[in-house]
């Protein structure tokens, strides 16, 4: 299994920046996938997640309003759109899936079999 980041760059605060995650090399669909995010000097931190049937999205309070995570079936392609980006959004942002969370542990980076290499985001004030 494959998991292709993009969309990562540069922006000043205020702006917006869409990353995407392709998941490649498949048996079955996976149940859930998200997205987490480390800056320097932090632990990473859950981000976003979505369950790929139903589409229930689930969110870091820290991000609540400003980011949306959707799916994309055909593409097996999950998308992080994020807006009003801040200062401290600045980080390496990480997709993951999970072929076993449910509700309970989907906020938790352990769920999570397989990793994307992660795309850098910067937020300048």
């Amino acid at each position: 299994v494959q998991l292709q980041a993009s969309g990562g760059g540069s922006v000043q605060a205020g702006g917006s920046l869409r990353l995407s995650c392709a998941a490649s090399g498949l048996t079955n669909r996976p149940n859930a996938m998200a997205w987490f995010r480390q800056a320097p000097g932090k632990a990473r931190e859950f981000v976003a997640a979505i369950k790929w049937n139903g589409g229930s999205t689930y969110y870091a309070d820290s991000v609540k309003g400003r980011i949306t995570i959707s799916r994309e079936n055909a593409k097996n392609t999950v998308y992080l759109q994020m807006n009003n980006l801040k200062p401290e959004d600045t980080a390496v942002y990480y997709c993951a899936s999970s072929s076993g969370a449910i509700t309970s542990t989907i906020r938790l980076s352990q769920t999570y079999g397989y990793w994307g290499r992660g795309t850098q985001v910067t937020v300048s004030s």
